[in-house]
């Protein structure tokens, strides 16, 4: 029997698009800052950002190896997921994962040839952490670390090392930007991880939102979503007040933690990891716009 072959529209939603603002976001505030302290490279951001859409899909990739594998996407509600719906065979799946994330460290080779070496370490850590969040005997993902690890990744790391390797200089305001954009990207997750509760504590995965249980999970969402407010302020009074664009996030953040507050589950959750996105993207963006502008 010839292994399932998934369709090009097939592999696109594999890749979750919808997750790729989780990506920009970083690069977009990191950026900001550089060009704020006058020390913007453009094509280092352009490489930065390749580096931060490579590790989203990879790890969108080998989540969906992995989980599949373990068959905890069996009975998933929400995107298409290639090896738990069988679109694709286990070993294309992986294949891609690992394509999307020798993208990102040859992007990332070219960011450390010409930054400093020690990024090529970071970055190897970054892969490594994509792909055992889901994958090996026990993964991180499985044992409530999966926020905490996004909030390092694609907050702190992301935003300070695009600063960095255009400034190669540690600011305080990319260490303010990072944590806006970390705590809306573990938002993301907390809701898509809210919304699996009940397939999840099936399947044995304990996420952070199976230990917290389900009103502590919505409460911990809300949260998440003021302490971006407080950093954006943080990082407006560090450096120029124009920063404030970035409150445009919260036209799609309330409504999001509204519906998250009411009682929102399963594909009535769906829209609320969208919205989610759009906020990190607009934070992101008005940060960048701001701090450009400023």
């Amino acid at each position: 029997m010839n292994p399932p072959v998934a369709s090009p529209t097939q592999w696109l939603a594999g890749a979750r698009p919808r997750t790729l603002p989780a990506a920009v976001a970083p690069v977009l505030a990191g950026t900001g800052v550089a060009v704020h302290v006058g020390g913007e490279v453009w094509w280092k951001a352009a490489l930065a950002l390749v580096v931060s859409l490579a590790l989203q899909v990879g790890v969108n990739y080998a989540n969906d190896y992995s989980d599949g594998i373990r068959g905890t996407d069996d009975a998933r509600v929400g995107p298409l997921r290639l090896v738990g719906s069988g679109a694709a065979s286990p070993r294309a799946v992986k294949a891609a994962a690992f394509t999307a994330f020798g993208v990102a460290a040859a992007a990332g080779l070219a960011l450390a040839a010409t930054t400093a070496w020690w990024l090529v370490a970071l970055g190897l850590v970054c892969i490594v952490a994509a792909w055992f969040y889901t994958g090996g005997s026990k993964p991180y993902g499985y044992l409530g670390l999966g926020e905490v690890m996004v909030f390092v990744f694609f907050g702190l790391v992301a935003v300070i090392g695009t600063t960095y390797v255009q400034t190669e200089t540690f600011e305080v305001a990319a260490l303010a930007a990072a944590i806006g954009i970390g705590v809306l990207a573990c938002a993301i997750l907390v809701a898509n991880n809210l919304r699996d509760i009940p397939t999840d504590t099936i399947a044995g995965k304990r996420t952070l939102a199976v230990v917290l249980g389900d009103r502590r999970t919505r409460y911990l969402y809300v949260l998440l979503v003021e302490v971006a407010a407080a950093a954006l302020i943080w990082l407006a009074a560090d450096t120029t007040w124009w920063a404030l664009l970035g409150v445009f996030y919260a036209a799609p953040a309330a409504p999001a933690a509204r519906a998250v507050l009411e009682g929102a589950k399963g594909p009535q959750l769906i829209p609320v990891l969208q919205q989610t996105g759009l906020a990190e993207l607009l934070l992101g963006a008005g940060m960048f716009i701001g701090l450009v502008w400023g």
